[in-house]
């Protein structure tokens, strides 16, 4: 049994690399998208940016924390940022409109 215990913490630690890996690897493609501006960015763009969420949750959920706890985290932090009148809530309203996201889902 605990065999067993050991290769799923060897298991969790090495997944938890390969997500760290790959979220660096994520951002690190972002830049250089950003860096030579073609013409697809967008769609480009789109699939980055979801990927690095995507990657965050899972790296959030394998450090032990919940789905659930994370997203309420996030909800609080985007209420504080609005309370706190962030440069992008005042300049676009980027918080307001993502909390309303967050909520609906």
């Amino acid at each position: 049994m605990e065999e067993k215990k050991d290769m799923d913490i060897i298991k969790n630690m090495r997944t938890i690399e390969w997500l760290k890996s790959e979220l660096l690897t994520s951002i690190a493609y972002l830049y250089e998208v950003l860096a030579k501006g073609e013409e697809d960015t967008k769609d480009n763009l789109k699939d980055i940016v979801s990927n690095i969420i995507l990657t965050s949750l899972l790296l959030g959920k394998r450090l032990g924390l919940s789905f659930e706890d994370i997203i309420s985290s996030l909800e609080d932090n985007i209420r504080v940022n609005i309370l706190q009148e962030h440069k992008i809530e005042k300049w676009y309203g980027d918080l307001t409109e993502l909390l309303e996201l967050v909520r609906t889902k």
